[in-house]
């Protein structure tokens, strides 16, 4: 993986700051620590920080074209560059080096901005040429790599893959988003095109810019969407154990094109289905193909890592699935209790977030970065098979729903979920409020109220007056709006997977993976969210993704040759920690002096009252908050970082 970063002016002949951009460029070496370049012309800069994977003695970028007038710096890899380098020969273009880098500049001066659609792979790319004076940056379809920019107020673009290098920028005012906000503390994370400041927005994912100068701000185009059928039915003609060799096959296909590597390759193996997985997938295609399962495949190397807490440990099928493919696996038991990891999360995330698998997942990274320089992950099988338990949830819920017309419901069931009492730990019976609640919504209010860390009642006795006056009745609900609106399909799990694909996938796993992968110099691959194996996973029947209750039903169906079934049907534990319990102990005070502190009480965001009830009734072990508690305690974090810096405003303006 690599870190860009650029500077773009409409002035043709405004000058670059060298130093500038390199002290902005450097801010990002953690992700490129191998090699570093910068060019420089009249009007723009393009800087880049490299960790060497493929040609590691070329590839060193910026990379030109021919003639030098189409320069680029990319983070990311393509992996099908071989076949488009052989294609683009034949047209005639000329290779000087055997990195895939190059071949975005030939891609693009043989088909212009329709290049991305060529390429297979993980990428963010800005790309300068000078003869047609266009800039112009894309970014992957899934969104694995991440892209920021700014517009300044003398119309310059500064762009950079981490949120950190552009709030060197002494010209950008770093004044937080109110909206952002709103979003954090029911997603648990900003999500895109939003950051935490008002100014800087995220590439979204399947997006590209193309910026001229003299030509008003453009906007992103969309050039890819997860293309889920308008009326998915039930298939019912589907048959699963068909439908699984091919599954299986195409996985298989989507881990073989990622293991090339001129550096140390291996795999996070949890002992859960999907990274179990890509592992078995790795193994097999290191066997002949006359070869057995376990044969000649010591080449894989695998890593986890285990909990003390046995509620959190999956280590005992991680060991066996090492054992049963001969991997050479690693395994170290953690406990996690480095509170000082906290404050180091929130300088690697830049904005605020708060899944707290964050700490589990860097430790992991770490102990990954000392054996390989490249690990593949099962990131993406939860969101495209529908493995998610909320999934089912949210089923059973809907088939309530869809007994009574919304119109019906909502006069019915909305007045007696909001006059009913919460009887919070009273007997089933008496708790009707939730049930009249999810009655009274529709199939996206739903779903938000179960993704939510914070509930909208939450929320709104969470924030003060003034606040809630910033937002101007704005709710975090628009965002999974605004993307229902585009979704393809009118089937409901396949709506809520296209939202999850939209938001959580790309805002949380995909940046929470990228962050703790690129603050130890460690490149992390998802064969899983290869483009074409996600199109042809969202083409399947809803009923063979969530069947029975079943979870991922198809891929586990077909992976009962490879993996023991124990492992395959066991509930799913996910990379948790004991949050609840740390609250209540060795973080009571940490979370306490953040709570009740002077930065929170000094943004005017929020009441102290409920701070203080948020706080007691955790701490009596009467509810759980403790995803709130984490929400602010990290919100907090991010606060003392950047107060750190010039040009920040803690208060939403």
């Amino acid at each position: 993986m690599c870190a860009i970063t650029g500077i773009f002016h409409r002035d043709a002949d405004a000058s670059i700051p060298m130093d500038l951009l390199a002290q902005i460029n450097d801010s990002q070496s953690h992700r490129g620590p191998d090699q570093q370049g910068i060019h420089i012309e009249p009007g723009i800069g393009l800087a880049h920080r490299r960790l060497s994977i493929i040609d590691l003695s070329g590839g060193i970028q910026p990379l030109f074209n021919e003639d030098n007038s189409v320069v680029v710096v990319y983070n990311g890899e393509i992996y099908n560059y071989q076949q488009l380098a052989c294609t683009l020969k034949e047209s005639g273009h000329r290779f000087r080096t055997h990195s895939d880098t190059e071949v975005i500049v030939h891609a693009w001066e043989e088909w212009g901005s329709a290049c991305v659609d060529r390429f297979r792979g993980m990428f963010a790319f800005a790309l300068w040429d000078r003869k047609r004076q266009i800039l112009f940056l894309a970014r992957d379809r899934l969104g694995i790599k991440p892209l920021h920019y700014a517009w300044l107020a003398d119309g310059s673009l500064i762009f950079a893959s981490e949120l950190k290098a552009l709030a060197l920028h002494p010209a950008l005012a770093r004044q937080i988003d109110p909206k952002a906000v709103e979003d954090y503390f029911a997603f648990g994370y900003v999500p895109e095109p939003r950051t935490i400041f008002r100014n800087v927005r995220k590439l979204p994912a399947g997006h590209h810019l193309t910026v001229r100068r003299q030509v008003p701000r453009p906007f992103p185009v969309r050039y890819w969407d997860v293309p889920f059928d308008t009326v998915s039915g039930d298939g019912a003609s589907a048959d699963p154990d068909t439908v699984g060799a091919e599954l299986i096959e195409r996985l298989r296909e989507a881990v073989r094109m990622r293991l090339i590597a001129e550096v140390p390759l291996g795999a996070f193996l949890s002992g859960g289905v999907d990274s179990s997985a890509v592992v078995a997938m790795m193994a097999l295609n290191s066997i002949p193909a006359s070869g057995s399962i376990g044969s000649d495949s010591a080449s894989v190397n695998t890593c986890s890592i285990s909990f003390g807490d046995p509620t959190f440990n999956e280590a005992s099928y991680a060991s066996r699935v090492a054992q049963l493919y001969g991997t050479a696996h690693r395994a170290e038991q953690l406990e996690i209790d480095q509170f000082d990891l906290i404050d180091r999360l929130a300088a690697s995330y830049d904005e605020p977030y708060a899944d707290s698998s964050a700490l589990p997942t860097y430790l992991v990274c770490q102990l990954a970065r000392q054996q390989v320089t490249v690990a593949l992950s099962g990131d993406g099988g939860d969101e495209n098979l529908a493995g998610y338990k909320r999934y089912q949830w949210h089923d059973n819920e809907e088939r309530l729903r869809r007994l009574m017309p919304l119109s019906a419901r909502r006069a019915l069931f909305g007045p007696l979920g909001r006059a009913y009492p919460a009887f919070v730990g009273a007997p089933r019976f008496l708790r009707a409020k939730a049930t009249f609640q999810y009655l009274g919504r529709d199939c996206i209010e739903g779903y938000f109220n179960i993704i939510s860390v914070m509930n909208d009642d939450m929320r709104a006795n969470l924030y003060t007056d003034a606040f809630k006056r910033e937002l101007q009745g704005y709710r975090a609900i628009e965002v999974m709006r605004r993307h229902a609106a585009n979704c393809p399909s009118d089937h409901p799990l396949s709506l809520i997977q296209y939202l999850d694909m939209k938001t959580y996938l790309v805002d949380d796993i995909l940046t929470k993976v990228d962050r703790a992968s690129m603050a130890h110099g460690l490149e992390v691959r998802v064969p899983i969210l290869d483009h074409e194996l996600v199109e042809w996973m969202a083409s399947l029947p809803p009923r063979l993704k969530l069947y029975g209750g079943e979870g991922k039903y198809l891929l586990k169906r077909a992976l009962e040759p490879y993996l023991p079934r124990d492992l395959l049907y066991r509930p799913k534990m996910g990379f948790a920690v004991p949050l609840a319990g740390w609250f209540r102990g060795p973080l009571r005070d940490r979370v306490r002096d953040a709570l009740l502190g002077p930065l929170l009480g000094e943004t005017g965001l929020f009441r102290r009252d409920y701070l203080m009830h948020l706080l007691k009734s955790h701490e009596g072990g009467r509810l759980d908050y403790s995803a709130s508690l984490w929400s602010l305690l990290m919100f907090e974090a991010f606060l003392k970082q950047e107060l750190g810096g010039p040009n920040v405003s803690a208060k939403a303006a």
